[in-house]
């Protein structure tokens, strides 16, 4: 392992699909506050426009944009009622691994991996250890190890700060990851899934921003990276 090449992966729509579980838990959240159903279209519309990193914060938003007026405190109560259900068997449950066999056991012969995400830490490691038990993201930055949540940088520079690689890339597939890894001086790869409803927006927002590369799935990876 190359401990001067680095990749620092984003989890969520990376690592793991969330279309079923985060993205559905702002749906069921926002519609137990207002009634109102909204689309992915029109979450994936506030993840492109940035600031948004956050899906409690992101579900409030939502809801108070309908005329709800709920504390972020209830918010996130009813959101994690939904996303971990009792014992991880809520829409937490639904999330699906990305990476096809052996596509990070090639990565890990030429780079060392890092983890930077918004969830939780330890919603981070037990999704790890459901689907990747043998891979290593060492350090793990979850939403409690930063003052400051993306797109501040602060977790990508805790990483450089701590590693020192001399070739790091940063994965992500929303805006606040792109403009982190630009205000860290990290080259970005944007991951844009085709069935993204905003994806030819997205894409473009990506390269506008400086992105190194966007590709459609993370298993595309091997054919952008040096």
């Amino acid at each position: 392992m190359n401990r001067r090449k680095l990749l620092i992966f984003d989890m969520d729509g990376v690592l793991v699909d969330v279309t079923d579980s985060y993205r559905e838990a702002i749906r069921e959240t926002v519609r137990q506050f207002t009634g109102i159903s909204i689309t992915h279209k029109e979450i994936q519309a506030a993840k492109n426009r940035g600031g948004s990193n956050n899906d409690w914060e992101l579900s409030l938003e939502l809801i108070r944009a309908r005329g709800a007026s709920p504390s972020l405190e209830e918010v996130i109560a009813a959101f994690q009622r939904v996303y971990l259900g009792e014992g991880n068997t809520g829409l937490i449950s639904r999330e699906r691994w990305l990476p096809r066999e052996q596509l990070l056991e090639r990565l890990a012969l030429r780079f060392h991996f890092a983890l930077f995400t918004g969830r939780e830490r330890w919603e981070a490691e037990f999704t790890l250890s459901k689907f990747a038990p043998g891979i290593r993201f060492d350090p793990l930055v979850g939403m409690e190890d930063v003052e400051f949540e993306k797109p501040h940088p602060e977790g990508l520079l805790k990483i450089l700060d701590r590693l020192k690689p001399e070739e790091p890339f940063y994965v992500g597939d929303v805006m606040d990851d792109c403009l982190a890894a630009k205000a860290a001086s990290v080259p970005f790869i944007g991951v844009v899934p085709q069935d993204n409803p905003l994806a030819v927006e997205l894409e473009r927002l990506f390269r506008a921003q400086g992105a190194r590369a966007v590709v459609a799935d993370i298993n595309e990876l091997e054919q952008v990276l040096p």
